[in-house]
């Protein structure tokens, strides 16, 4: 029987647990904690420790960027943009803005271009960008676009809708380019999109989501030199819209990673906006400031807002801040800035048990964790939790390299610091494969079994240049990366036995993949084409947040 790795690390901010996700049932006796909850053990905790119903901001410590949230009842939701990871729009629940659990995805596969399925090429930087999600009489509602090529104004827009977040979800693609939507009904029926980057537009749907109604309606086109001056090459984008006390609202973010936080206001959907800016603080991770993001009211009548902070290679993480209004605005923080610890908000009912989206996973299940996307589309032929049960098969695609791979298994890395494990069993390799653990971005690096002519080589890859680092006798081996978030380093180990790690190599992780961040990555592929159809099995994953 399989053993679930816990670990408990105490600090001054409280708990880090392992968590295992799949049908595992302990040995009697034996201590498993059901969820990690990373809370911090650097020193900006421990300088402020955690007050009696209070919480730390960021809530999330892996990359969920874009972040828009909505309401039903005394339900919570939160959608994030997912580019060309499948699949595709992930969708997250909570009970009082503080905890949160994954819900589902909004995408099961892409479907507008073949290079989704790496038919000719790949889509790395395309698929969802800068999600809304709304719920409004019964349904639920999720909107993002979908450009093609940086800096290139085409593509088209996406609705999603479903009768319950876990799915199944209805896409319909709009053939119109509908930059970072934000979904909006009104009062009276009506529905529309605010949308743009830099300047900013208005666009009516027709009742029923499912089609453009009306041309653009232009209502910004100021751009900033700073967050008090115009006239210079700062535009918004992002945007989110509400109505409240009769006024329309737009929040939306401008100055880029190291930007600020401003709100529109106008008594007509159609403008004038008057503006102000409602938060610019880069205090809590300099020189980055809190940026885009969308609010949400309580049942009580409290307001708050989920807005992300990029971390470099870690990702874009989500940060909860109280909203108040002063002079009819909604500032954010306290008073425009950003401090570590909240009082965690009035949701009318008793304290929610820790939680956090799933991370380790034993492989028990029947079906995969939500923690877990490819790189994109997958190849349902190519991979089995079945065939051997407790394990996740990879069987092998012809590629080059692993950019090219298809079926690369990934999830987040989180901060300040984690460490991600696997063991992987390696009888079932052809000649050709390469099959490993590692980080995956641009640049990306990782520890492999590479087999050639009967030889089993262990190779450490660090985005293309490889140096053998031993060789393989068994058929079993371990493999484990640990990752910081101050110097971005990715450090690489190796074991043949599970007890006795050997250093193999470092990574210093960047973003060629911009807004993507980096990853966690179980793969398999062939660099020939007779070794197509050799398999990994992977035993489990397990990981430690530091």
């Amino acid at each position: 029987m399989k053993k679930i790795l816990t670990l408990i690390s105490s600090a001054a901010c409280g708990l880090a647990m392992l968590s295992c996700a799949g049908g595992y049932v302990p040995e009697a006796g034996t201590p498993v904690f059901g969820d990690f909850t990373y809370t911090g053990a650097d020193a900006v905790y421990e300088q402020n420790p955690l007050g009696k119903d209070e919480f730390y901001t960021p809530i999330l410590q892996g990359c969920y960027p874009d972040p828009s949230i909505c309401r039903k009842g005394d339900d919570y939701y939160i959608v994030c943009s997912s580019f060309a990871i499948n699949p595709g729009v992930p969708i997250f629940h909570s009970k009082d803005l503080v905890n949160w659990r994954m819900a589902g995805y909004a995408v099961e596969r892409y479907d507008d271009d073949p290079r989704y399925d790496m038919q000719g090429g790949t889509l790395y930087l395309n698929g969802a960008w800068a999600s809304t999600i709304r719920y409004r009489d019964g349904k639920f509602y999720v909107g993002f676009c979908t450009p093609y090529g940086w800096g290139i104004e085409k593509g088209h827009f996406s609705i999603c809708t479903a009768e319950r977040p876990e799915g199944p979800w209805e896409r319909t693609v709009f053939p119109e380019y509908l930059y970072d939507p934000g979904l909006f009904f009104d009062d009276d029926g009506r529905v529309y999109v605010v949308h743009g980057q830099g300047t900013l537009y208005i666009t009516e749907l027709s009742a029923d989501v499912k089609s453009v109604k009306g041309e653009p309606v232009e209502i910004w086109n100021r751009r900033f030199k700073d967050s008090a001056t115009f006239g210079g090459g700062f535009g918004m984008e992002g945007s989110h819209m509400y109505k409240i006390d009769g006024k329309y609202y737009i929040t939306c973010p401008a100055g880029g990673t190291e930007g600020w936080q401003v709100c529109l206001r106008s008594d007509n959907i159609y403008g004038p906006y008057e503006h102000k800016v409602i938060m610019q603080d880069d205090s809590s991770y300099p020189p980055n400031g809190l940026h885009q993001g969308g609010m949400v009211q309580l049942e009580n009548g409290d307001w708050w807002f989920i807005i992300m902070q990029d971390r470099g290679p870690i990702g874009r993480v989500p940060c909860l801040v109280p909203v108040t209004w002063e002079d009819g605005w909604p500032m954010l923080g306290v008073g425009g800035r950003d401090v570590v610890t909240y009082p965690k908000p009035d949701v009318g009912k008793r304290a929610q048990p820790l939680s956090a989206p799933a991370t380790s996973d034993e492989f028990d299940g029947k079906r995969l964790g939500l923690q877990w996307q490819w790189n994109h589309n997958p190849d349902p032929a190519r991979w089995s939790l079945s065939e051997r049960r407790g394990y996740m098969r990879l069987r092998a695609s012809r590629a080059d390299d692993l950019t090219t791979a298809r079926n690369t298994l990934t999830q987040r890395v989180q901060g300040p610091s984690c460490e991600g494990s696997v063991v992987m069993e390696v009888s079932g390799l052809e000649d050709g494969n390469v099959a490993g653990f590692g980080i995956f971005e641009f640049p990306y690096a990782y520890v492999c079994v590479r087999q050639e002519a009967g030889e089993r080589r262990i190779v450490m890859c660090n985005d293309g240049d490889e140096r053998t680092v031993g060789l393989l006798e068994g058929d079993r081996l371990w493999v484990r990366v640990r990752v910081t978030d101050r110097d971005f380093r990715a450090m690489f180990y190796y074991s043949l036995d599970g007890r006795e790690y050997h250093p193999a190599g470092e990574l210093d992780m960047g973003l060629g993949l911009p807004w993507t961040a980096n990853r966690f990555a179980l793969f398999n592929f062939s660099t020939t084409d007779g070794g197509v159809g050799g398999y990994a099995d992977f035993d489990w994953f397990r990981f430690t947040g530091k």
